[in-house]
């Protein structure tokens, strides 16, 4: 029988699969290199929506780099590494730079993840700063959202002359998709913004996902909407973002306005990672693409709701992700003490918090299917989120019907299924 690769933290795991009952759900791999210094240099030069880096940014000015965390895949070393030299050959000097991580409610970056995201060289010579989300004494109101409330991010965005956001474009169970506008709203916000605004993806008067929130939507979601709306009230100078290859290399750059720049990535993105498939399958084996897709359980769920989108209800998925790092927070397991999607969704209502809407989204696949799931996370933990531990995928196979059709999924989050719709 053929065999697959799926990714498995650091490592991979083999699959047997039988061919006659399995189809592979991906994108033949791009044969595109990785970008070079020079094409980077050049998409400097000629930006979408925009001057290009050099008119943009003075030589005496201060300038503040926004990067994503280790949970995120960007190829952020060897853009840093090329934006830094640029600005220091433009005359900006390396006391008058910095490098923040948009980290969220996420835990701090840890000081190897650092050397891994920015390349030792630009480590030890560029001050990073650290977001803290809940730190009011780091953060600084800048207006407020529809409903009233203050929009706060972190004071670093408002401390320096000129701010530059980079990112990684993929889809988004509910933003719509990573990178952009992002890197600011939830990336440098106050928790209180990021729940305001990720509160946006439920509908508690009709119950349920808020219609125009999902994956590959920015028109008419609320949450990308007001995450563009936080980031107009800081108005960067520059955006860079990335679409990576499955080995997590750039192999292709929006630069430019924060915005349209990021929208035309988008497109870009949708045109190849969208795999139309004339039906849902019974079983669905996804693989979250390994490290850092699946670091932890959060963001781990994000290839459980694409595999969602590609199997029949009552189906079974098998869930292929080591959890190297937990479950992401500390607090997350213990929405998993309400009975059902619906009440959690009550106590959400109540009292809305970020991890609980994930929770939330958990749990209304695990009712609609049957997941499986093979983890370096313990027993308890994965019964208590309502999900079926296996020790390998031998184990978690052995109990899907003998002549189930199916799906292997092996980059998880990265392609958004979509199934034709018959005359």
């Amino acid at each position: 029988m053929p065999a697959i690769q799926l990714g498995y933290g650091r490592g991979t795991i083999k699959f047997e699969y039988d061919s006659a009952r399995f189809a592979i759900l991906t994108s033949p791999e791009s044969n595109r290199s990785r970008l070079s210094d020079a094409e980077i240099s050049a998409a400097l030069d000629t930006p979408i929506d925009c001057r290009p880096l050099d008119e943009v940014i003075e030589p005496d000015q201060t300038v503040l780099m926004v990067t994503s965390d280790a949970t995120r895949a960007t190829g952020s070393a060897h853009i840093i590494n090329v934006l830094v030299r640029r600005l220091i050959e433009h005359g900006v000097a390396p006391a008058d730079m910095a490098i923040i991580f948009a980290t969220g409610i996420h835990r701090p970056v840890l000081p190897d993840e650092k050397v891994e995201l920015l390349t030792s060289f630009i480590a030890q010579r560029i001050r990073t700063i650290d977001h803290n989300a809940y730190d009011k004494s780091s953060l600084i109101e800048i207006g407020s959202n529809a409903e009233g409330l203050p929009i706060e991010v972190n004071r670093a965005l408002k401390e320096f002359d000129k701010v530059i956001v980079t990112g990684g474009i993929s889809f988004h169970y509910f933003a719509g998709f990573t990178g952009g506008r992002k890197a600011i709203c939830p990336g440098l916000a106050s928790a209180d913004t990021i729940r305001a605004t990720h509160m946006l993806a439920l509908d508690f008067a009709r119950g349920g996902r808020r219609l125009g929130v999902g994956p590959g939507a920015l028109i008419g979601n609320a949450v990308n909407e007001e995450c563009e709306h936080v980031t107009s009230l800081i108005e960067p100078a520059f955006s860079i973002n990335t679409i990576v290859t499955d080995r997590g290399e750039p192999e292709n750059i929006f630069v430019g306005h924060w915005r349209t720049a990021h929208r035309r990535g988008c497109e870009t993105y949708t045109a190849n990672h969208s795999l139309t498939t004339p039906e849902k399958r019974e079983v669905v084996v996804v693989s979250c693409g390994g490290s850092p897709y699946d670091i932890n359980m959060i963001q781990a769920h994000k290839a459980l709701d694409m595999a969602a989108q590609a199997c029949v209800p009552g189906g079974t998925i098998v869930l292929v992700a080591e959890c190297s790092d937990g479950l992401g927070r500390s607090d997350f397991l213990q929405w998993f003490g309400e009975p059902d999607s619906r009440s959690l969704e009550n106590r959400l209502r109540a009292g809305y918090e970020v991890n609980g809407q994930t929770a939330w989204a958990l749990l209304t696949k695990t009712e609609t299917f049957r997941v499986q799931i093979v983890t370096n996370l313990d027993d308890v933990t994965v019964k208590q989120m309502r999900m079926v531990p296996a020790q390998s995928l031998e184990e978690a196979m052995a109990d899907v019907p003998r002549h189930a059709m199916g799906f292997i999924m092996p980059h998880g989050a990265a392609f958004l299924p979509v199934v034709k719709q018959s005359c």
